[in-house]
Parts: C-alpha cells; structure tokens; sequence
C-alpha cells in the first residue's frame, strides 16, 4: 500500500503565520506543523500595515522544512489586499484592516448605495473594513493611481508562489462586491461606487488550479518539482468551516481565534431587512454553500489584555479566571469600540463601569469578563442564526484556536445550553489540505471529508450545566456595556 500523500498548508492568522504539512489518505488524516512565524503588524507614519514580505519569507522557510509535497494552498484572514504596478511589483506594504483610514467611508457608500440594497445585492455585514469601504478610502491615493491589479493577501502570496493571478471566490465574497446569489461580481454595485472590477484577477473556485511553484521558490526551498499549487478556500473561515467535523445539517459552528465566526452553513443566504438589522453576514463556502454568520469581536479582547500585561502564562489566567464568580461583569463583545488595539484591559473596564456594573480589576477578573463576554455573544449569535435562517441546531461545534480553550468550550455550552463539541484547534489548515486532497483525488465531497474529520481527530464534547436563566438575565447589561 502506498504512503499517505503530503499537503503543504500556508495557513496566515491575524497575529501568527503556520505552515503545517497534513498527509492524508482514505482513512487517515495526520497533521504536523513544519514551521510558525510571527505576524506583526507595523504602524508607520501613513499608518497601520502588514509585514507582507515577512510573511513570504516566513512561508518559503516553512515549504523549505516541510520536504517534498504533492501540492500547497494559501489560506489567510479576509479583506486586505496587496496593490501591483504593471509591471507585477507590489505597491507598498497592505493596509492592515484595523488601520483607521475608513472612519467615515460608510456614509459616503450608503449615499450612493442605500445600505439596506447593498445588503440585499451582496449579503455581507457592515463592518468598517470590508475591501468595498478600503477602497472607496484609497482611490485618491498615489499607490491607487498607479495600480493594475488589485490581490487579496492570500491570492498576492500565491503569485508570488507561482507568477499566476488568480481570486479565490471564497474570499472575494467578503470585499461586499460579490452577488451572493449568482456567485459572481457585482458590476452594477462596483459602477455605482466607481470601483474598476477590471482590477481583480479572474475568479478561481476552492479546487481549481493555481500554477506551479516558480523554478526559484524550487531553488529556494529545496523542492522538486513540479510543485502545484491549489486554490483552497483561501479565507481561513471558509477551510474551518469546511473542517467542522459535523455529520449532517443541525450544527452551528464557532471559528475561534483572534474573532469568533459563529453561525450556520447553509445551501442559500439569507437577505432579509431582519438579517442585515442583526448584522448577519452571508459569505460563500466550499461547494455552494453560504457561511451564515455574524463576526464576533473574539479572543482578540484576551490578547491584547495578555500583551499589556507583559505576556502572562495563559494556563494560570485561565485557573484564575475560573474562580471568579461567573458573570459577575459582562460587556457586548461585538462592540467596535473594541476593535483598536490599545489599553484594552483599561476600555473593559471602564465597558463595565459605564453600564453600572462591578468593575473588573485583576487579570483573572476581567479574563472571565472576557471569557463569560464571549459565551454570551456565542449564545446571541447561535440563537440569532437560528431564529432568522429557520433552521434549526443540536450541536455546537468550536473549532480553531479556542477549541483548546476548556472554559470557553464549557462556558458556550451553559450559555447557549447545547452541547459543545471542541476541536479540530487546527480547523483551517485541515480544511486547507482536504480541499488539496479532494483536488487530487484521494478524498470525496464535503461529507465524506467530514466524516474523515470525525474518525481520525481528537474531539472533546461539553454537556451544558444550570439551565440558561442565568444568561438570559445577563443580556441586557451586555447589550448596555
């Protein structure tokens, strides 16, 4: 019997970078992470920005400790985009997505299109960063002048790898200039706001080829080629969400990291005046699915409060957090009040005092604030999904970072009262690589990856605890926090 084949996973998180090696065949699934690297945001004069060329280097060192493999996928955060000349030569370093540049850019947008039709045409959530915001906010800048194609990071990283342009659908449905329903731009929108979709690279599918690596990446990284390179889905939400490990339709799913992704998957988005009010977006996922879902403020609350305290032990935070009295303090955990970096642990509590409740002041106290916060969040966004789409759920399933977080899991669990099933942590590189094996055909359809999930990783499951009264009760001072 021949060996499992190996798939190069470049999976880009918000704070780190991983490339993780995962060797699958008909009845296994094993991944091993090959190499991790920082990602470290750089303000700069103009700014917020990303390290990209840090990021590439961190890739190519990681293809060079990950040997041989039969194909490589990108996935990366949403929205943000590198800019090129005609020449193919980035201009300047991406716009980071919590850079300020679009204060103020809705308003502009919604004069020209009505926010309630750009929901309907797009079905995306207002979020201040959205690439259509991003854009309306650079046309008058030098680097815009001066572009001839428009990548999103993980399709810039691709380029790189291989000198084909190409945009993943996956992540093209966040930039709100995708029809949700036709799957395809939407030239009226983009002509309304004065966006030149001539920009974008052509359209690529989770599957679809994406080039093979250039003789210099080989060189560079000790490989043999040929190398291809596979589009995956390139936004990290839609390869975890592909590797929930679920079997059949009754599931919510919990993305945990830097944000919380809660929501549904569903076979059609949902448009209505009551969805978009609620802030629900609809993002596409792997094989005609739509990622019902609303973005959730996430463990982003937790790190920035562990990095201003001079980056405690995570595991005692924890064991002091859970002996603090459960919600005692709570804050809405959606709140774009949140969403800059800076004094987060002081804006918590300050959160808490505004709303008149007791003001968290240890880091174990307002590590609970945040870990009932987020729970509570969880219960609302489960709840909401399921009340708007009609469809209703008998499991949670947390998957990503926050799966290994056993207080979060138990927690989400008593809020939402379902049970919650916790793992795989390393929900998008597992989803990374299935789409490549799919490609390659040693896997079936979206099921039977799934079912692969489910018989070879480890899953914790979590029975809910006290009824949901408790909870109920809390929504209100989070809604006023």
């Amino acid at each position: 019997m021949s060996s499992p084949k190996a798939y190069a996973a470049v999976d880009l998180g918000a704070s780190s970078g991983r490339v993780m090696v995962g060797r699958v065949g008909p009845d296994s699934l094993e991944l091993a992470e090959a190499h991790r690297f920082a990602n470290r945001p750089v303000r700069v004069p103009e700014g917020l920005r990303w390290d990209v060329l840090g990021l590439y280097a961190g890739v190519l060192d990681g293809l060079r400790a990950a040997g041989q493999v039969a194909s490589v996928g990108v996935d990366s955060w949403a929205v943000d985009y590198g800019l090129l000349d005609a020449d193919g030569a980035l201009l300047g370093n991406p716009v980071h997505y919590r850079d300020a540049r679009t204060e103020g850019i809705a308003e502009q947008v919604w004069a020209r299109v009505p926010a309630a039709e750009l929901y309907a045409r797009t079905g995306l959530q207002y979020a201040p960063f959205n690439t259509l915001y991003q854009l309306v906010a650079a046309r008058s800048s030098t680097q815009f002048a001066h572009a001839e194609r428009l990548l999103l990071v993980p399709d810039l990283l691709s380029y790189w790898l291989t000198g084909e342009q190409g945009t993943e659908l996956t992540n093209a449905s966040t930039t709100q200039l995708i029809d949700t329903r036709t799957r395809a731009w939407s030239y009226e929108i983009a002509d309304r706001l004065g966006i030149d979709l001539g920009l974008f690279a052509p359209l690529r599918r989770p599957g679809d080829p994406a080039g093979v690596l250039r003789p210099e990446v080989l060189e560079e990284t000790g490989l043999t080629g040929p190398v291809p390179v596979t589009a995956v889905g390139s936004h990290d939400t839609a390869s975890a969400v592909a590797a929930v490990p679920a079997l059949g339709e009754r599931f919510a799913y919990i993305c945990t990291g830097t944000w919380s992704l809660a929501g549904l998957e569903l076979t059609a988005p949902v448009l209505t005046e009551e969805s978009r009010a609620a802030n629900f977006t609809n993002e596409l996922g792997l094989d005609g699915t739509v990622r019902y879902l609303r973005n959730i403020m996430g463990l982003w609350l937790l790190q920035e409060c562990v990095r201003a305290w001079g980056d405690p032990e995570l595991g005692g935070l924890l064991r002091e957090a859970a002996g603090v009295p459960a919600l005692r303090s709570v804050v809405d955990a959606g709140d774009a009040g949140f969403l800059a970096p800076g004094r987060m642990p002081e804006r918590i509590a300050e959160a808490c005092r505004a709303s008149g409740q007791p003001v968290p002041r240890t880091p174990g106290e307002i590590t609970r604030c945040i870990l009932d916060s987020l729970a509570l969040a969880h219960r609302r966004a489960v709840t909401d999904a399921q009340r708007l789409a009609g469809h209703p759920v008998d499991t949670v399933y947390v998957v990503g970072g926050g799966a290994r977080n056993a207080l979060l899991c138990q927690l989400t669990a008593d809020a939402c009262g379902l049970p919650v099933v916790a793992g795989p942590a390393e929900a998008a590189a597992l989803g990374n690589v299935l789409v490549q094996a799919r490609a390659h055909g040693v896997v079936g359809d979206l099921a039977d990856m799934r079912r692969l999930l489910t018989r070879t990783q480890p899953l914790t499951r979590y029975v809910p605890r006290g009824g949901t009264a408790r909870w109920e009760a809390a929504e209100a001072r989070a809604a006023t926090g």
